[in-house]
């Protein structure tokens, strides 16, 4: 079984189901958020260029999500293709004639699996965000301690409830912020953003 998945004729279809598997496990944890895509044509292509995205399901949902259905279908019609092939010739065809064919043939597959889900989870649809809409929410602190000059990792929720993680250090310097201390949101210097404590994750809990 493993050796059919890394012969030479399989292994970008083999690639295209790990990296699949690899996009879908950093999802699942929330370590990177929705990448949106709003690609369209110009001039005279624009709709066409739009009709074409559109059926291909791109825009419908976020392109990570996008993208895992694709490489879903693109590995599994891949490899069936080369069973197929296989089957009827005795050998399989090589990678530079399979692979386009199972990119051309994963992509109606991609495009109404896209239309699904969009439909059953409206949620999902892309709303993309100015990373400054962030500024003025709460972040919880993730790993770490965070002090001035040495930002940790925190995660906070958009106005869509969309999470986002994100790396945190305190605007005060006689401050430091503890992992799983909700903090608030004051500024952004680049991609560090800096925030204030209410203080109240020192203070003794009553049970």
């Amino acid at each position: 079984m493993f050796d059919q998945l890394l012969a030479s004729e399989n292994v970008i279809f083999s690639a295209a189901l790990l990296l699949m598997l690899l996009i879908g496990a950093v999802q699942a944890l929330g370590i990177v958020g929705d990448v949106d895509g709003d690609v369209g044509g110009h001039d005279g292509d624009a709709g066409a260029a739009e009709a074409l995205l559109a059926w291909a399901g791109i825009g419908r949902v976020p392109l990570l999500m996008w993208l895992v259905v694709f490489l879903a279908l693109f590995g599994t019609l891949g490899l069936g293709l080369q069973q197929l092939v296989t089957a009827l010739t005795g050998g399989p065809a090589t990678s530079l004639l399979a692979a386009p064919v199972a990119a051309v043939a994963a992509l109606p597959p991609t495009g109404a699996a896209s239309r699904v889900i969009a439909r059953v989870f409206p949620s999902i649809e892309t709303t993309a965000i100015d990373r400054d809409e962030l500024i003025g929410t709460r972040a919880t602190i993730t790993i770490g301690t965070a002090t001035p000059g040495n930002p940790a990792p925190a995660k906070c929720i958009d106005r869509h409830g969309h999470p986002h993680q994100i790396m945190v250090e305190p605007d005060s310097a006689d401050q430091t912020f503890q992992t799983g201390e909700t903090i608030l949101l004051v500024k952004r210097e680049g991609e560090i953003f800096k925030g204030f404590s209410n203080g109240d994750f020192y203070l003794p809990r009553l049970d």
